[in-house]
């Protein structure tokens, strides 16, 4: 190593020996310190798209944040809503070294953003960048929003309950939108959407629920384009409880049916089904769902179209009564039906007795399965909450997205962003 300090000359050294000496002492030690320098670093460059300045982006166009000679730390995007009110819950997804950032769902549409993105490079040092825009702004009358959800918030249902989204407007864009619609599980579960029309969606997993969980749904659809110029404006979010496994199976032959309840057999109980005289007094076969509890309700055939002065017409209220499709079909209650577990003599529905029916209405959640076999007349999926009669291949194959989601994950198939 050279010292800092040269030594005393040997003696006999001249003047201008040392000199020299001293020079390239000097010289050396420059060299040295010069050498062990390290280089300097570059500061990460960050880019932000949509670019500052820009007015009336489309609200479904993807915020995209990108780092050069560095690693992104953070983003955050705030939405001033035309409401006054701020949103900052936008989340993103990184790619594998995280030098770039994509925003998982959609702008709201005619909001005043503001994205800050922070990156380091590789000895730490922070660059941020700004970009500030606005988004295009809904069209009255262009505005899709939520008309009805068949779920009560936090409420606790069967293993067999599907998710119904009813919207105010035709949706055109329906890959976009279902994967707007985040469904999430405790347990793991593959499911998808299916849409009946235009205006409704239904989320259905493969298989039954698994009992005992907590489900979530965000339905991020502001800004999503439902269709051409069509904007989604409003996102909501819910959860909801799976409870136990209850499953109702009836035997139109045995005249008999018998409840499961996490696997084990709990009641069974003498019952009797349609008549068969005419096909709308045929019970129908396949995998029904409980839609709704009702007492002290009133039963007649004039919903089947048969006038009042007709001799076959009836008219009954019956103390407890569970709807099981949209066709008429209920399990209610008829004390006074002296066939009960000996023949058929309904006009499509599951007749029980009194004791019976209450105890089956105390003991069902809405969305538990009712399976009936024996008919010759097939539940359409149409009907009612039918969708279990569509297998799980046929379900998935009817998705926008033709994709299973994975509830357990985080993410929905396919993108609810407008294509570039």
């Amino acid at each position: 190593m050279t010292s800092r300090f040269p030594r005393r000359p040997a003696a006999g050294l001249g003047a201008a020996a040392v000199a020299v000496l001293m020079a390239t002492s000097a010289c050396s030690t420059d060299e040295g310190d010069l050498a062990n320098e390290e280089p300097s670093v570059d500061a990460a460059e960050v880019a932000i798209t949509p670019e500052d300045g820009g007015a009336e982006i489309r609200p479904d166009s993807p915020v995209v944040v990108s780092a050069d000679k560095g690693e992104i730390t953070d983003v955050q995007v705030e939405q001033q809503l035309s409401e006054g009110e701020t949103d900052e819950s936008m989340t993103g997804s990184f790619n594998d070294d995280k030098s770039e950032w994509v925003s998982d769902w959609t702008l709201h549409p005619g909001s005043d953003v503001t994205v800050t993105a922070v990156a380091e490079n590789s000895e730490g040092e922070s660059s941020e960048a700004i970009s500030e825009f606005s988004t295009e702004p809904p069209v009255e009358g262009q505005r899709l929003e939520i008309e009805s959800i068949k779920l009560e918030p936090d409420s606790t249902v069967g293993v067999g309950m599907p998710i119904i989204v009813d919207f105010d407007m035709p949706v055109e864009n329906k890959a976009q939108v279902e994967a707007a619609m985040e469904v999430s599980s405790e347990k793991p579960a593959m499911g998808a959407w299916n849409w009946f029309g235009d205006k409704r969606a239904v989320f259905r997993t493969e298989e039954y629920w698994e009992p005992d969980q907590k489900v979530d749904v965000d339905l991020n659809l502001a800004g999503v384009a439902a269709s051409e110029g069509v904007w989604g404006i409003e996102n909501r979010s819910f959860g909801f409880e799976v409870g136990r496994s209850q499953i109702t199976t009836i035997d139109e032959n045995e005249h008999h049916m018998t409840v499961e309840r996490d696997g084990e057999t709990v009641k069974e109980f003498p019952v009797s089904l349609g008549d068969a005289s005419q096909r709308k007094y045929t019970t129908t076969t396949g995998t029904h769902l409980t839609m709704g509890f009702h007492t002290d309700y009133r039963m007649s055939n004039d919903t089947l179209g048969v006038d009042e002065d007709a001799p076959e017409y009836y008219e009954v209220f019956v103390d407890y009564a569970i709807r099981i499709s949209n066709s008429g079909e209920f399990l209610h209650e008829l004390n006074d039906n002296p066939m009960l577990g000996e023949a058929n003599t309904s006009h499509g529905c599951v007749n029980m007795s009194r004791a019976d029916s209450r105890w089956y209405y105390e003991e069902s959640l809405l969305g538990d399965p009712v399976d009936i076999t024996g008919t010759d007349r097939e539940l359409e999926v149409t009907n009612g909450w039918g969708f279990w009669q569509r297998s799980a291949d046929e379900w998935i194959s009817n998705s926008a997205t033709g994709e299973a989601d994975d509830t357990s994950e985080p993410g929905t198939p396919g993108s609810p962003h407008h294509e570039q």
